[in-house]
C-alpha cells in the first residue's frame, strides 16, 4: 500500500510544524546532571521546575526500516552558571544511522563525540545544514540571545541512547560562555569509555 504524500509548514520563529504526528518539552527539571555548576541548577530549577527549556514538533509516518522521522527542535536561549541551554544529547541506539539539522532562526552549535571520545563542532544558523555522520553521539547548545530553531530528520529504525552521556560523565567538551561569545572547555568528570564500551556500541550498527 501506498503512503500518502505530506507537506508541512515550518514556523522558524516558533518551531511549530503543521500536521505533526507528536510534540513534547523538556523542562528544567527533567535535566538534571547536565551541567557542571549543580548548585546553580539547584537553585535555577527550584526558581522555576517548570520551565520549558526545549520543544519538539516531529512526524513519524511509518515505522518501518526505510522510512523517516522528522520535525523541530525550539530551545530557548539561557545558561545554567557559566554553560549554555542545551539538549540532553544522544546517540542513536543503532549507532550507524546519521541525522540532519537545518537552521531555522537562532545561533548555536551541535557538539558532537565519537565513542572514542573525539569532538567536532559546527555551528548551527539560519539555512546552515548540519550532517551528523552515523557513530557520533550529538547535543545541540543555544549560545544566542534568542531561541534557535532546528529541523531535523533521521531514519525512523534509530532509537536513542541517552545514557551513553551519563554513563561518561557527560560529554568529553561542554560550551560556555566566553565574553560575547563562546568556547569549548574539557569536562572535568568526564571518563573515557573502555575498549568494551565502544565495541559494545559498534555492534549495535545493524
Amino acid at each position: 500500500m501506498h503512503q500518502t504524500p505530506t507537506a508541512h509548514v515550518i514556523d522558524p520563529g516558533s518551531g511549530h510544524m503543521s500536521a505533526a504526528t507528536g510534540r513534547y518539552e523538556k523542562r528544567i527539571s527533567d535535566l538534571a546532571g547536565l551541567y557542571e555548576d549543580a548548585a546553580a541548577f539547584e537553585a535555577f530549577a527550584a526558581e522555576d521546575p517548570a520551565r520549558i527549556v526545549y520543544a519538539v514538533h516531529e512526524a513519524r509516518p511509518l515505522q518501518s526500516s526505510g522510512d523517516l522521522i522528522f520535525g523541530t527542535t525550539w530551545m530557548q536561549p539561557g545558561r545554567i552558571g557559566r554553560e549554555f541551554f542545551m539538549t540532553r544529547g544522544h546517540i542513536h541506539a543503532t549507532a550507524n544511522r546519521p541525522e540532519t539539522y537545518y537552521g531555522e532562526s537562532g545561533e548555536g552549535l551541535m557538539l558532537m563525540e565519537s565513542p572514542e571520545g573525539e569532538t567536532q563542532i559546527l555551528e548551527v544558523r539560519p539555512r546552515v545544514l548540519v550532517y551528523v555522520p552515523p557513530m557520533w553521539i550529538h547535543r545541540s547548545v543555544n549560545t544566542g540571545g534568542t531561541p534557535l530553531v532546528m529541523s531535523f530528520c533521521y531514519p525512523c529504525d534509530s532509537g536513542q541512547d541517552y545514557g551513553i552521556i551519563e554513563r561518561s560523565g557527560g560529554m568529553a567538551t561542554r560550551i560556555v560562555a566566553d565574553g560575547s561569545g563562546w568556547k569549548a572547555v574539557e569536562n572535568a568528570a568526564y571518563r573515557p569509555r573502555s575498549l568494551a564500551e565502544i565495541d559494545a556500541v559498534l555492534a549495535t550498527a545493524a
